[in-house]
């Protein structure tokens, strides 16, 4: 039988070398961790610089392109639903193309269009800058060249191009102006909801989806829809003038494929930008004009979008479903 002296624990260990022992452990534990946070810390940094790093080199690439001094063919892209705060806004439109114009190499522009249309007021911008600019720059055409669609607020804004562009697939058109929403007073009778609107001013609440549409507020909005639909057909025929061979059929809302666009009149020639900047401008160099978002703002979303694919990719790989 043995006994510890009182200098010794159970493992023959004294209790100032157990305390040091353990002491060391924790020590080299909390280093380890301190270790793997720096790795990782440093990781991220690298990550991002790199990342911030390969941003800004296709930043200055895209402008040593705007800085080409050779002639060139002008090109400004304009993509996407026309709306103040999207990416195919007017402001970000017209200050591509006052840019085109105003380089002094610039042999020709080219609106290149692809949008399902949207804002009757953005594109209404982009319409009366198109005149503006052919105005004073009468030396340098400008032509529209649609890509998959120009439809509706798209074709009112490029209406006013010298000559329009299109293949024989896309589609082109949907001259005219709509206001949706749903009407819900029948359901919310089922449910036994009581709707409780207060409005100062007698027509406050029009169009008010929980309320019913009366006779008179439909007169009204139809009267604003066929305003704006008036302007838009004036804009179309001050653009295309006699090159229109429809009817009224044309301003129908209608849309239809190039190949029967041209045959209306609504565009001129079939032809892609790169076919137009070269047999068309006679300059088959071109320089891409349309401004980009800010740098930390497509830093922000390529991120975002980043992150989203990885959390999806961990949520479907623990049971979830996603529609294909």
């Amino acid at each position: 039988m043995t006994t510890n002296g009182p200098d010794t624990d159970s493992g023959g260990q004294r209790p100032e070398q157990w305390e040091r022992q353990t002491l060391e452990k924790l020590a080299f534990a909390a280093l380890d961790e301190q270790r793997k946070a720096r790795r990782w810390g440093i990781f991220f940094k690298l990550f991002i610089a790199g990342y911030l790093l390969i941003l800004l080199l296709l930043s200055q690439a895209e402008f040593g392109r705007m800085g080409l001094t050779g002639r060139h063919t002008a090109l400004v892209n304009l993509e996407g639903v026309i709306e103040a705060d999207g990416e195919a806004n007017a402001d970000s439109v017209i200050t591509g193309l006052r840019a085109a114009f105003e380089d002094k190499a610039t042999v020709g522009v080219i609106l290149r269009a692809n949008s399902p249309g949207g804002s009757p007021v953005q594109a209404a911008y982009i319409n009366d800058e198109i005149q503006r600019l052919r105005d004073k720059h009468p030396e340098i055409p400008l032509y529209a060249v649609i890509g998959d669609t120009c439809a509706s607020g798209c074709y009112y804004a490029v209406a006013s191009a010298d000559k329009i562009y299109a293949n024989q697939a896309s589609i082109v058109g949907s001259i005219g102006v709509l206001m949706d929403g749903f009407g819900f007073e029948g359901t919310m009778q089922k449910l036994g909801v009581e709707r409780r609107l207060l409005t100062a001013g007698e027509h406050k609440g029009i169009l008010d989806p929980f309320s019913p549409l009366d006779a008179k507020s439909r007169r009204h909005a139809q009267a604003v829809l066929d305003d704006i639909h008036r302007q838009f057909i004036e804009v179309v025929k001050r653009g295309r003038g006699d090159a229109l061979k429809g009817g009224k059929e044309l301003f129908s809302g209608l849309f239809w494929t190039g190949e029967k666009a041209k045959e209306l009149g609504l565009i001129d020639e079939f032809g892609s930008a790169g076919q137009v900047a070269r047999e068309v401008i006679g300059a088959e160099d071109i320089v891409d004009y349309t401004v980009q978002p800010q740098f930390f703002d497509r830093f922000a979303k390529r991120l975002g979008a980043s992150m989203a694919r990885v959390v999806a990719g961990e949520w479907l790989g623990k049971g979830g479903s996603a529609l294909r």
